[in-house]
């Protein structure tokens, strides 16, 4: 499914071509020259969900996907950070903001997406809302005023319903 961006070996150059390495498993890209297995992995991401004010902070996108749509606080996670660390990062570089991590909300995955997404409760510690460089603005979105038209991610939809779901059920 996502193989196709993807076209020579990033060991030798050689064409990548699919095929099947081990049945019941979907194919591979493997090279035509030196046999290497280009194996897609997950891109992995985090979602601070921080709850301020009576509602819920969120940012506007100043960069594609998404470019001007609404989100949560986060972003993809660099190779050998933790994922709690990454939450905190994020919410600092895209509202300013200090959270402490509180709790796993949940993880998304979705068969039409290469990134898996760790949805994380966290509480706010200090910092004055703005927006980062990849942000338009920030503001906060009591439970009935959040644009759910203009969320660009199904992961940030279904990580503010459920935390939702659990502070008013």
């Amino acid at each position: 499914m996502f193989s196709t961006d993807y076209k020579f070996c990033p060991h030798c150059g050689g064409a990548l071509a699919e095929r099947l390495i081990k049945a019941g498993e979907p194919k591979r890209l493997v090279c035509t020259r030196c046999d290497f297995i280009f194996y897609i992995d997950p891109k992995l991401a985090v979602l601070a969900v921080v709850p301020l004010d009576g509602g819920v902070v969120m940012v506007r996108r100043a960069i594609e996907p998404g470019y001007g749509m609404w989100v949560v606080p986060g972003g993809f996670v660099d190779v050998g950070e933790i994922v709690e660390d990454a939450v905190v990062r994020e919410t600092l570089e895209e509202a300013n903001l200090t959270v402490r991590v509180n709790r796993l909300l949940n993880v998304y995955s979705y068969h039409t997406s290469r990134t898996v997404v760790l949805g994380y409760l966290t509480e706010y510690l200090s910092g004055v809302l703005a927006p980062g460089d990849e942000e338009l603005e920030t503001r906060i979105f009591k439970p009935q005023e959040i644009p759910w038209d203009q969320i660009p991610f199904r992961s940030t939809r279904d990580a503010l319903r459920e935390y939702l779901g659990r502070v008013e059920g």
